[in-house]
């Protein structure tokens, strides 16, 4: 169906809808598909969005949640920095402070001028993507920091590429910077092949409907997203619903690290007000605004449904209060490498334990409320050459009113796959000793949580660990009488045949060969009562 131009109706704005997200996930499918790393091509730790000339987010692929709610925010910081723009120009950034999230994750944004002769952008389109190291203190570029600059190489917006002359300079710099140079090259090669595509598609959609009335269309979809909201907003129950838990502690120190927010409802707008929050942590759980907003964009996101288009028009009904100098909303240059995995987790589990006051019936326990980050690395037996790596590892989802939770797969903010033992074993020095459900882990309920996972790798060469994992204290919270899933575990057995030792959640270890590293993922959290009756 091609629409009569000028024309605005709901079936208009669904073709749109369709046609601007199919822009974003074709970049995503070429990125993964042109990825050099085992975590681009195999985990698929990348987002892929498109976004109007003036920087209103339009519309983005379904890939990874805590990515893509904070891509405005990299885009507004490149279009400040990088205009005037030209045909070719490509920005780049990876700055918490200026638009990112945590350092490994770069983003590159694209200006599409899809009109002869416009002065000024028509379109940009945005990729993320995580790079498996990036400098710093440690392998994989995850550490136990207490500052920024100790994880790794920043990267104010600059200019990558210049009216399509690629920046060697910048690229050298990147790429030196990295224990893994060929690795980053592939990576970012990926990203701009995404991009060539994306605007390839935008100038196809251009030149077949006209820009006047993409541009049109456009603006009617974010519209009608706000207005979708709004009316999603109104049926909820009015109300301030409040809710705390907290991440067991930074790896500096052992004290808990409160997250607290309170959601009022009413009149088709939500305000959600994080006060009551930990202050700004000494280690690296520090979120910065984007990666809150990105939680809360999940939420709403989940309990809208999924005819809902996900673009700037979401946004407009939600209020943030985020206390200045808190572990949401730090100053510069608090370390945040954690922040964007971890905290993030943490924040939805505290956005739907109070949305489940609100919604007793349709909100789900907790899932595992970790990305179980593993890191490590060193110099290839084989090759001479430094490897590093970095995954994280799924757990159990929380139950809810109609079905049990699931076990093994990553939840809420991530979205990525787990990297084939297969892959795993020929990129890396390592084996594989198990990889297997952890059975019983999830919350006993009405509905039961998720089960864990369980990872044992051996270590064929000596490398540095770095482990970054949460609910190693406190499982996941169960929810109506469900109890609560199963803690994790981190344990190492010792090669030289001593006894297996518990590892703290969060640490950097040096592994020797034939040390066996275990990580055992928590449970989900059970929904009702085991013995309810209705």
């Amino acid at each position: 169906m091609k629409p009569t131009p000028g024309s605005l109706t709901a079936a208009t704005l669904e073709i749109f809808k369709h046609l601007f997200t199919s822009v974003a996930e074709e970049m995503g499918a070429t990125l993964g598909r042109t990825g050099y790393s085992s975590n681009i091509k195999e985990r698929r730790d990348y987002s892929c969005a498109v976004f109007l000339g003036d920087g209103r987010m339009l519309a983005q692929a379904a890939h990874i949640p805590v990515h893509l709610g904070a891509m405005p925010a990299s885009v507004r910081a490149a279009i400040s920095h990088g205009a005037p723009f030209r045909p070719g120009d490509v920005m780049i950034l990876n700055d918490p402070y200026l638009g990112g999230t945590h350092l490994p994750d770069i983003t590159l944004v694209s200006p599409v001028f899809a009109s002869e002769g416009s002065e000024t952008p028509d379109f940009f389109v945005a990729s993320r993507a995580h790079h498996a190291d990036i400098g710093g203190m440690v392998p994989g570029s995850m550490p136990l920091s207490t500052e920024l600059y100790q994880e790794g190489l920043i990267i104010p917006p600059v200019r990558l590429v210049e009216a399509g002359r690629t920046q060697q300079g910048i690229l050298d710099l990147i790429i030196r910077n990295s224990r893994t140079p060929e690795e980053r090259q592939g990576d970012l090669a990926a990203q701009l092949a995404a991009h060539k595509v994306g605007a390839r598609r935008l100038d196809e959609i251009t030149r077949r409907y006209g820009l006047a009335d993409v541009r049109q269309q456009a603006a009617g979809l974010i519209d009608y997203a706000e207005r979708l909201t709004e009316a999603m907003l109104r049926e909820l129950p009015a109300g301030t619903y409040t809710f705390e838990d907290s991440l067991d502690h930074d790896g500096i120190s052992e004290e808990p690290i409160p997250i607290r927010a309170a959601i009022t409802i009413g009149d088709g707008r939500m305000r959600v007000d994080f006060n009551g929050s930990a202050p700004a942590t000494a280690g690296s759980l520090n979120a910065v605004r984007a990666i809150v907003e990105s939680a809360v964009l999940y939420v709403v996101r989940c309990i809208a449904g999924e005819t809902l288009p996900v673009n700037e028009g979401v946004f407009a009904p939600i209020e943030f209060i985020l206390p200045e100098g808190s572990v949401l909303n730090p100053d510069p240059p608090h370390a945040v490498a954690g922040g964007n995995v971890e905290t993030s987790m943490r924040i939805v589990d505290v956005l739907y334990g109070a949305l489940a006051q609100a919604l007793p019936d349709h909100i789900p326990a907790a899932s595992q409320g970790t990305m179980n980050n593993l890191a490590f690395g060193g110099i290839h037996p084989q090759t001479g050459r430094p490897f590093a790596y970095y995954e994280t590892l799924g757990g159990g989802s929380g139950a809810g009113p109609l079905t049990d939770g699931t076990s093994g797969i990553h939840c809420h903010m991530t979205n990525t796959l787990n990297t084939p033992v297969e892959a795993l074993e020929m990129a890396l020095p390592v084996r594989v000793r198990r990889y297997a459900l952890r059975e019983g882990s999830g919350g006993a309920g009405e509905r039961r949580g998720g089960d864990g996972l369980i990872r044992s790798i051996e270590f064929l060469a000596p490398a540095r660990v770095t482990l970054l994992t949460d609910r190693r204290m406190r499982g996941p919270y169960g929810l109506h009488g469900g109890a609560d899933g199963q803690p994790g575990l981190n344990e190492l057995e010792p090669g030289d045949g001593s006894p297996p030792r518990e590892l703290p959640g969060k640490l950097i270890l040096d592994a020797r060969p034939g040390d066996v590293l275990s990580l055992y993922t928590p449970g989900g959290g059970g929904w009702g009562s085991p013995n309810r009756e209705d």
